[in-house]
């Protein structure tokens, strides 16, 4: 009898020949086939990186979660692996979501994932209960622990909702020990939502598990629920990523309704207590969510993200061989008490030969440079004004006759702002997105990568980034400089050689 991970390995290995390398976005992943959402179990492990995905292989649109999985030496260039796990046990039966990965001192690569199952209340509702669970394998082939699941309702404090426990963050103390941080939303006795909570785990074996304490809650003034926990020390503080549903705007932060969050602070180890005192948005532009971060062996924290937004989830057609994409990898650093990221160093050996212009003249119109064009290219960006400061400088790209994609910069007003409204999509969705940055005058860098189906944009040193996917055709492959008014642009632009 076929199970039903073999059936999703034998589909996937059988589908992927329809899609060809030019489908597909050159160096960021996407799903073998079919859909993609989140990033799961991003880890080291024999050599190589690996990453895991919320994964529906049948349709383009969201179904049933399984785990693809893929593997890189570098980051950029991935390699499809076989399916790592299916919905096919009792406590699973309904998805197998969100996850992290920790290696075992006898070499086992451990996955730690919530397995979801409907169930009928006695009022006639379902819902679906969500408990966590392990699975154990070499890399490739995984197996599910028998005495699953390993943390259950039966483990909540008395408010714990167990149809909103999910994305174990798994990891290894300094003892020997393990830890997991998991979301979980609160009701009151009447089944009223109270706001988020993290709930942190302790267990010497895996198998057993005991509450440790409440690390944070939300009282709903970031989002309702949480979800997707990361909490790591970098730079002398500690960083807690999450993606919060159902955010309100507050200035210029926190535009996603459905948007990933940073908050820094101190995370005591002995209280498994955390103190925020400072919280952003991730991402400020309009895909981005469910981040996961990995500590490479030289040190560095790299982060990965779904690039998609849940209100833009409407894009693909019923045809589409896949849906959803990954970020750029990038490395953080906290700079002045605030995240920033870089796109990762290993992007700097798929630079082709360097076209250069210095100071380059653009007065109230467009210039286009000879050489800077097409749709997989890495560009460093100095805007500076030339006289009285300029209203706005946008940089166009993905452009031809019929459809466009822009970053504008209004000094006046310290907004850069990605549209893209004219790259073909045929949905009402969102196309805008604004964040507030800092400038001399109306000097600005940015550097902005640009895949076949995405535009990140990094700005300054990395202090905030703008991600966005794009849907238009291959051959809009025109870059071109606009300002209202007068400035100077320098530009140091690469093709990516893949």
């Amino acid at each position: 009898m076929t199970t039903p991970l073999e059936r999703a390995r034998r589909y996937e290995a059988e589908r992927e020949r329809s899609i060809s390398e030019a489908e597909r976005p050159a160096f960021h992943l996407s799903p073998r086939v079919g859909w993609m959402n989140d990033p799961n179990g991003f880890s080291y492990y024999g050599g190589q990186y690996h990453l895991f995905y919320q994964y529906h292989p049948y349709d383009s649109h969201w179904g049933p979660m399984h785990w693809g999985h893929a593997v890189s030496r570098d980051l950029l260039r991935w390699e499809y692996l076989p399916a790592a796990l299916a919905p096919d046990a009792p406590y699973d039966r309904d998805g197998c979501f969100s996850g992290t990965a920790v290696t075992l001192p006898d070499g086992r690569h451990a996955l730690m994932y919530t397995g979801v199952a409907e169930e009928t209340g006695l009022d006639g509702r379902k819902r679906h209960l969500q408990t966590q669970n392990l699975a154990f394998g070499d890399g490739v082939n995984y197996v599910k622990y028998e005495k699953n699941p390993v943390i259950t309702g039966k483990d909540l404090p008395a408010e714990g909702s167990p149809y909103d426990f999910r994305d174990p963050k798994i990891w290894m103390a300094p003892d020997g020990s393990y830890r997991a941080l998991i979301a979980n939303d609160r009701l009151s006795a009447r089944g009223e939502r109270l706001g988020g909570q993290l709930l942190l785990y302790r267990s010497d074996d895996l198998a057993r598990w005991q509450l440790l304490s409440c690390p944070a809650q939300n009282p709903g003034r970031l989002g309702r629920m949480w979800e997707c926990p990361d909490l790591f020390a970098l730079d002398g503080w500690h960083a807690l990523l999450l993606s919060a549903q159902d955010m309100l705007p507050e200035g210029f932060e926190y535009h996603n309704d459905n948007g990933a969050l940073c908050l820094i602070g101190r995370f005591d180890a002995a209280t498994g207590r955390f103190e925020a005192l400072r919280d952003q948005a991730v991402d400020y532009g309009i895909d981005f969510y469910a981040p996961q971060t990995l500590a490479t062996e030289d040190g560095r924290r790299i982060m990965i993200g779904w690039m998609q937004n849940w209100d833009t989830c409407g894009l693909p057609q019923d045809d589409a061989p896949w849906f959803g994409q990954m970020t750029l990898p990038r490395e953080l650093s906290i700079r002045d008490g605030r995240l920033c990221q870089r796109p990762i160093r290993e992007l700097e050996a798929l630079r082709g030969s360097e076209i250069r212009f210095d100071r380059v003249a653009v007065e109230n119109g467009e210039v286009s440079l000879p050489g800077v064009e097409g749709r997989a290219a890495d560009m460093e960006i100095e805007i500076e004004p030339e006289g009285e400061i300029f209203t706005r400088f946008a940089v166009v790209f993905a452009q031809d006759a019929a459809y466009r994609t822009s970053i504008g910069f209004r000094p006046r007003e310290s907004i850069l702002k990605i549209d893209r409204k004219f790259s073909g999509s045929r949905r009402a969705i969102i196309h805008q997105r604004r964040a507030e940055v800092r400038h001399d005058g109306g000097r600005l860098r940015l550097r902005l990568i640009l895949d076949r189906y995405s535009a990140e944009t990094f700005v300054g040193d990395g202090e905030k980034a703008l991600s966005a996917t794009l849907h238009t055709t291959l051959s809009a492959q025109g870059i071109r400089f606009f300002c209202d008014g007068r400035a100077r642009v320098s530009v140091r632009f690469w093709k990516l050689d893949l």
